[in-house]
């Protein structure tokens, strides 16, 4: 997975005061959960837009002024209600003989025989929490929906899990393939084409026959 860097300062104090005064200054109040303590520490809120404005996920480095490097997860992030910037994230800290569950972005692949035949693509869960050792988390989870046809539905249980185990039931549903007025549409026109050429087939024969008469004779 890829990993993105954020310079951080620690914090000396963390009451509403100092925090408030950072929010002033343009920067995010952060805590770092999972090791011996708590890490409190803050950084330019331009430093956190790869990570928090985007589909994709990724691991992360807190990089503190006194040579310091935690790498850790996005746990929990809080916006402003109105004018929506964010105020305050909370991470956690990875190991790297430790496994940790992340929510992964599904991608879908593939041209599904039955979205070309009128079907609708219907993707059910664009996330898919994963379980895995941190070198072993995917960027991303392909789902191939190349032989789905009409009708069809994408289970967990079709996602290869080598390195990574997905926390969800066996029933669950990744997409599936539903019906349209379109495909309906398509099929009584196929139908009404094949039974034109029949009779088109007929016609030819019977116009055929008389000329074959002389023949015999």
């Amino acid at each position: 997975m890829k990993s993105i860097t954020i310079n951080g300062l620690k914090r000396e104090s963390v009451g509403k005061v100092a925090t408030k005064a950072l929010r002033n200054a343009g920067k995010v109040p952060c805590v770092v959960y999972g090791g011996d303590t708590p890490i409190h520490f803050s950084a330019d809120e331009i430093a956190f837009k790869d990570l928090v404005y985007t589909p994709d996920v990724h691991t992360v480095v807190i990089a503190l002024e006194d040579g310091t490097k935690v790498e850790c997860i996005l746990q929990d992030i809080q916006f402003h209600p109105v004018n929506d910037k964010i105020i305050h994230i909370d991470f956690y800290q990875i190991f790297d003989d430790k496994e940790v569950t992340m929510e992964i972005p599904v991608r879908i692949v593939g041209n599904s025989k039955g979205v070309r035949n009128g079907g609708v693509l219907r993707i059910v869960n664009r996330k898919l929490r994963v379980k895995a050792l941190p070198k072993n988390l995917p960027d991303f989870i392909e789902a191939d929906i190349t032989e789905m046809r009409i009708g069809n539905k994408m289970y967990i249980t079709e996602i290869e899990q080598d390195k990574f185990k997905i926390m969800h039931g066996e029933n669950t549903v990744i997409c599936q393939v539903r019906t349209s007025r379109t495909v309906i549409a398509d099929e009584e026109e196929e139908e009404g084409e094949e039974g034109e050429d029949g009779a088109e087939g007929e016609e030819a024969t019977s116009e055929a026959a008389p000329a074959e008469a002389p023949a015999e004779e």
